[in-house]
């Protein structure tokens, strides 16, 4: 446990400061199978690296739009803390510090080896933006759905399902009527989900929170990350590949059938319905609407840092970042996936 302690204060004490993008030199990012990725990806992008070998578990990326712009809000389960980086001005900040885990007994979460130090995975994981503007969060370490409110103040919106807990929300959508579909994979568990004195549930599930808060099982099926189809028809949920599930009149889904057969920890779905999908030591693919994979990013120092999510950004739509355990990456795209 001291190896752990170490490694997080080791990540929450590097002090913040105005940095740079700077371009990847390692050579091409791009690997084409496909023509058709010109129109989304030139083979020619340029990898830009934000912030490298800096965090202790980035995750969780989305883009928080404002008047003329926006900015990346992003987790690191290792210091607790939810980040965020503003494209025009190159500035990293703190924006929330102790979003994922409230409480101080560190003996009951998971350590992870991010390929540098052991790491805790108590902070928050998968990040969106609500229908008021508001961040919602899976919070690791208090193994809940939360959102943080415009005054700063920290709600929880549901920890339980049945009168069990969650095992450990990992990644969330907001869909357009205002309910929050999200994974409960249980990677804070000590121990493991098979293995953990604390595990509640007897299954690793996608559920639905509604504005009333209520909490329904969407599906008992292992997932991951999630994504909704532009038009929400179809809900994408990750695990060994992408699973493709129709979503019903009433929010619940049906048909489940693997539509990608690559695997990802985090998936985006852009306006046009191309699958961008990102996770381990393989790059980030992209897929067309059909399921067939016409390429994948690299990112630097692959063999030893795993990608973990990614999401759209920018002003104009066209960015797309991609966090790795320790680094956050920005590759632009043909166009706009708004």
């Amino acid at each position: 446990m001291r190896h752990i302690l170490l490694g997080i204060l080791a990540v929450a004490v590097v002090s913040l400061k105005l940095v740079a993008a700077q371009p990847f030199g390692g050579g091409p990012v791009v690997e084409r199978f496909d023509p058709a990725l010109d129109e989304i990806l030139s083979v020619d992008a340029r990898l830009d690296v934000i912030k490298q070998d800096y965090f202790g578990a980035a995750e969780g990326p989305t883009w928080v739009s404002q008047t003329g712009g926006g900015y990346l809000a992003f987790s690191d389960m290792g210091a607790n803390r939810i980040y965020q980086w503003d494209p025009v001005a190159r500035q990293l900040s703190v924006l929330h510090a102790g979003a994922g885990y409230t409480g101080t007994d560190l003996t009951r979460v998971r350590a992870l080896d991010n390929g540098r130090l052991m790491v805790a995975l108590l902070g928050t994981n998968g990040l969106d933006v609500d229908l008021d503007g508001r961040l919602v969060f899976c919070a690791h370490g208090d193994r809940a759905l939360g959102r943080m409110e415009v005054d700063g103040t920290r709600t929880i919106l549901a920890d339980r399902f049945e009168g069990k807990r969650f095992n450990g929300p990992n990644d969330l959508v907001v869909k357009s009527d205002g309910s929050i579909y999200f994974t409960d994979l249980g990677a804070p568990l000590l121990g493991g989900f098979t293995n953990s004195p604390d595990r509640e549930l007897d299954f690793r599930g996608v559920f639905r929170w509604t504005s009333d808060g209520a909490v329904q099982l969407i599906s008992r099926d292992l997932g991951n990350g999630i994504a909704f189809s532009p038009d929400e028809a179809h809900l994408y949920v990750t695990g060994a590949g992408v699973t493709r599930f129709d979503v019903l009149p009433d929010g619940s889904v049906t048909n489940g059938q693997v539509h990608v057969q690559r695997g990802a920890d985090g998936v985006r779905v852009d306006a046009h319905g191309f699958l961008y999908g990102g996770g381990g030591r393989s790059g980030v693919w992209i897929a067309s609407p059909d399921g067939s994979v016409l390429g994948v990013i690299r990112t630097p120092d692959m063999a030893s840092d795993s990608i973990t999510n990614i999401a759209f950004g920018d002003a104009d739509g066209r960015g797309l970042y991609i966090c790795t355990l320790r680094s956050l990456y920005h590759i632009r795209l043909e166009r706009s996936a708004w």
